[in-house]
Protein backbone atom coordinates (compact mmCIF):
# COMPACT_ATOMS: atom_id res chain seq x y z
CA UNK A 1 0.00 0.00 0.00
CA UNK A 2 1.26 3.33 -0.92
CA UNK A 3 2.70 5.17 2.28
CA UNK A 4 0.40 8.89 1.67
CA UNK A 5 -2.34 6.20 1.23
CA UNK A 6 -1.71 4.99 4.39
CA UNK A 7 -1.38 8.22 5.80
CA UNK A 8 -4.61 9.09 4.26
CA UNK A 9 -6.53 6.31 6.14
CA UNK A 10 -5.08 7.57 9.13
CA UNK A 11 -6.54 11.17 8.98
CA UNK A 12 -9.82 9.53 7.13
CA UNK A 13 -10.35 7.20 10.42
CA UNK A 14 -10.34 10.50 12.56
CA UNK A 15 -12.78 12.29 10.42
CA UNK A 16 -14.66 9.30 10.46
CA UNK A 17 -14.97 9.28 14.05
CA UNK A 18 -16.06 13.06 13.43
CA UNK A 19 -18.84 11.54 11.09
CA UNK A 20 -17.30 13.23 8.06
CA UNK A 21 -16.75 11.03 5.00
CA UNK A 22 -14.32 12.68 2.84
CA UNK A 23 -13.54 12.79 -0.73
CA UNK A 24 -9.66 11.49 -1.55
CA UNK A 25 -8.49 13.52 -4.49
CA UNK A 26 -5.12 14.54 -6.65
CA UNK A 27 -2.40 12.05 -7.37
CA UNK A 28 -3.08 10.04 -4.21
CA UNK A 29 -6.85 9.20 -5.31
CA UNK A 30 -5.71 8.55 -8.74
CA UNK A 31 -3.18 6.24 -7.79
CA UNK A 32 -5.23 4.18 -5.76
CA UNK A 33 -8.01 4.35 -8.49
CA UNK A 34 -5.70 3.25 -11.27
CA UNK A 35 -2.50 1.41 -9.51
CA UNK A 36 -0.20 3.24 -11.17
CA UNK A 37 2.41 6.25 -9.36
CA UNK A 38 1.57 9.72 -10.58
CA UNK A 39 4.46 11.36 -8.02
CA UNK A 40 2.19 12.61 -5.32
CA UNK A 41 3.30 15.66 -3.63
CA UNK A 42 1.31 15.88 -0.98
CA UNK A 43 -1.91 14.55 0.13
CA UNK A 44 -5.14 16.38 -1.00
CA UNK A 45 -8.48 15.70 1.03
CA UNK A 46 -11.94 17.33 -0.01
CA UNK A 47 -14.53 17.70 3.35
CA UNK A 48 -17.91 19.71 3.61
CA UNK A 49 -17.83 23.31 3.58
CA UNK A 50 -19.24 26.45 1.78
CA UNK A 51 -19.89 25.61 -2.04
CA UNK A 52 -18.26 29.55 -2.68
CA UNK A 53 -15.07 28.39 -1.40
CA UNK A 54 -12.72 31.07 -1.85
CA UNK A 55 -15.21 33.66 -1.79
CA UNK A 56 -15.48 32.62 1.92
CA UNK A 57 -13.14 33.56 4.86
CA UNK A 58 -10.52 30.78 5.12
CA UNK A 59 -11.26 30.04 8.71
CA UNK A 60 -15.05 29.71 7.84
CA UNK A 61 -15.36 27.82 4.56
CA UNK A 62 -15.09 23.83 5.66
CA UNK A 63 -17.27 22.99 8.01
CA UNK A 64 -15.86 21.96 11.72
CA UNK A 65 -12.86 23.46 10.91
CA UNK A 66 -11.97 23.78 14.40
CA UNK A 67 -12.35 20.58 15.22
CA UNK A 68 -10.56 19.23 11.89
CA UNK A 69 -7.38 21.24 13.21
CA UNK A 70 -7.76 19.78 16.72
CA UNK A 71 -8.01 16.06 15.18
CA UNK A 72 -5.17 17.19 12.34
CA UNK A 73 -3.19 18.25 15.49
CA UNK A 74 -3.43 15.33 17.65
CA UNK A 75 -2.33 13.03 14.62
CA UNK A 76 1.08 15.44 15.17
CA UNK A 77 0.59 17.89 12.31
CA UNK A 78 0.80 21.36 12.40
CA UNK A 79 -0.88 24.06 10.46
CA UNK A 80 1.35 26.40 7.88
CA UNK A 81 -0.99 27.86 5.31
CA UNK A 82 -4.97 28.83 6.68
CA UNK A 83 -5.55 29.69 3.46
CA UNK A 84 -4.49 26.56 1.43
CA UNK A 85 -5.52 24.92 4.33
CA UNK A 86 -2.42 22.88 4.66
CA UNK A 87 -0.82 20.98 7.15
CA UNK A 88 2.65 19.47 8.06
CA UNK A 89 3.98 16.65 9.67
CA UNK A 90 7.69 15.36 9.15
CA UNK A 91 8.15 17.15 5.65
CA UNK A 92 4.46 15.37 4.02
CA UNK A 93 1.94 17.97 3.59
CA UNK A 94 -1.80 17.74 3.90
CA UNK A 95 -4.35 20.16 2.30
CA UNK A 96 -8.16 20.41 2.42
CA UNK A 97 -10.45 21.42 0.03
CA UNK A 98 -14.23 21.79 -0.13
CA UNK A 99 -15.95 18.88 -1.70
CA UNK A 100 -19.04 21.07 -2.05
CA UNK A 101 -17.09 22.95 -4.88
CA UNK A 102 -16.98 19.84 -7.22
CA UNK A 103 -20.00 20.93 -8.72
CA UNK A 104 -19.73 24.42 -9.99
CA UNK A 105 -16.22 23.55 -10.26
CA UNK A 106 -16.08 20.28 -12.95
CA UNK A 107 -19.92 19.52 -12.88
CA UNK A 108 -20.00 16.36 -10.99
CA UNK A 109 -22.58 16.41 -8.70
CA UNK A 110 -21.61 15.19 -4.87
CA UNK A 111 -24.14 12.19 -4.89
CA UNK A 112 -22.44 10.72 -8.25
CA UNK A 113 -19.20 9.82 -6.10
CA UNK A 114 -18.47 6.31 -5.71
CA UNK A 115 -18.35 5.42 -1.91
CA UNK A 116 -14.79 3.35 -0.76
CA UNK A 117 -14.49 1.19 2.62
CA UNK A 118 -11.17 0.20 2.53
CA UNK A 119 -8.52 -0.14 5.51
CA UNK A 120 -11.13 0.02 7.94
CA UNK A 121 -12.09 3.76 6.60
CA UNK A 122 -15.20 5.28 4.66
CA UNK A 123 -14.56 7.76 1.74
CA UNK A 124 -15.40 9.23 -1.50
CA UNK A 125 -13.14 8.25 -4.54
CA UNK A 126 -13.71 10.27 -8.04
CA UNK A 127 -14.19 7.32 -10.93
CA UNK A 128 -11.46 7.82 -13.73
CA UNK A 129 -13.91 9.95 -15.92
CA UNK A 130 -15.02 12.08 -13.02
CA UNK A 131 -11.19 12.45 -12.89
CA UNK A 132 -10.39 13.37 -16.31
CA UNK A 133 -13.36 16.11 -16.05
CA UNK A 134 -11.22 17.06 -12.67
CA UNK A 135 -8.10 17.60 -14.19
CA UNK A 136 -9.36 19.28 -17.48
CA UNK A 137 -11.27 21.67 -15.62
CA UNK A 138 -8.00 22.29 -13.51
CA UNK A 139 -5.81 22.42 -16.70
CA UNK A 140 -8.33 25.58 -16.79
CA UNK A 141 -7.16 27.48 -13.77
CA UNK A 142 -3.91 29.37 -14.36
CA UNK A 143 -2.42 29.04 -10.58
CA UNK A 144 -2.91 25.10 -10.61
CA UNK A 145 -0.90 25.58 -14.03
CA UNK A 146 1.65 27.37 -12.76
CA UNK A 147 1.95 25.57 -9.40
CA UNK A 148 1.90 22.36 -11.18
CA UNK A 149 4.39 22.83 -14.06
CA UNK A 150 1.52 21.26 -16.46
CA UNK A 151 1.13 17.85 -14.50
CA UNK A 152 -1.95 17.56 -15.19
CA UNK A 153 -1.58 17.47 -18.82
CA UNK A 154 0.10 13.83 -18.36
CA UNK A 155 -2.99 12.83 -16.56
CA UNK A 156 -5.46 13.67 -18.91
CA UNK A 157 -3.53 12.44 -21.69
CA UNK A 158 -3.57 9.20 -19.58
CA UNK A 159 -7.07 9.11 -18.47
CA UNK A 160 -8.16 9.97 -22.57
CA UNK A 161 -6.29 7.06 -23.99
CA UNK A 162 -8.05 4.84 -21.01
CA UNK A 163 -11.64 6.16 -22.11
CA UNK A 164 -10.44 5.71 -26.18
CA UNK A 165 -9.51 1.88 -24.93
CA UNK A 166 -12.15 1.46 -22.92
CA UNK A 167 -15.16 3.21 -24.31
CA UNK A 168 -18.12 4.09 -21.80
CA UNK A 169 -16.54 2.00 -19.25
CA UNK A 170 -14.31 4.49 -17.28
CA UNK A 171 -16.48 4.54 -13.89
CA UNK A 172 -13.99 1.78 -12.11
Amino acid sequence: MNEKFEQFTIICKALNEQGITPLLMGSVGLEVLTERSWQARDLDIHVPGDARGWDVPAEKSIDEWSEIMKRMEGLGYRLVDLHEHQFLKDGEEVEFGIIDTLPAFAGIPIEQLKLQERAGVCFYLPTAEQYLRIYEASSKDSYRSNKNNNKDQEKIMYLLELQQNNPGNLSF
